[in-house]
C-alpha cells in the first residue's frame, strides 16, 4: 500500500477541515516526506486534546489514538516534549468548540 508523503496528507486534512468550516493551522512544519503528524484540537474553552497516529503491530491498522488530554497548557507541554524528541515532526491545531476534527473519517483515519 503506497502511503502518502507528509506534506500531502497535511495539505489534504487542511482542505477537508476548510471545506467544512474548521478553522485549522500549521503549527510545526516537519519532514516534508516521512515526518509524524500530531493533531491537536483546541475546543477553544481552556482545554485540549492531541491525537497521534498508531500502528497495531498485530492487526497491521493504523488509528489515531490520544497522545494528551485536559488543559490545553498541559497538552502543548506535551506537544512541546514530543517536538523536542522528533524535530521532524508536523503540529497541526485545529480549533472547534464542538470538538470536530475529522480524523475518523474514510481516507484519514487509515
Amino acid at each position: 500500500m503506497t502511503r502518502l508523503t507528509a506534506d500531502v496528507w497535511v495539505s489534504a486534512y487542511l482542505t477537508r477541515l476548510r471545506l467544512q468550516d474548521i478553522p485549522a493551522f500549521v503549527v510545526k512544519k516537519g519532514d516534508l516526506t516521512a515526518g509524524t503528524v500530531l493533531v491537536k484540537l483546541n475546543t477553544l474553552d481552556g482545554n485540549a486534546t492531541a491525537y497521534q497516529r498508531s500502528f497495531d503491530l498485530m492487526s497491521g491498522e493504523r488509528a489515531w489514538v490520544v497522545l494528551s488530554e485536559g488543559e490545553e497548557r498541559g497538552v502543548d507541554a506535551a506537544l512541546a516534549r514530543q517536538r523536542g524528541f522528533d524535530p521532524d515532526l508536523w503540529v497541526i491545531e485545529v480549533e472547534d468548540r464542538a470538538g470536530r476534527h475529522l480524523l475518523d473519517e474514510p481516507g484519514l483515519s487509515d
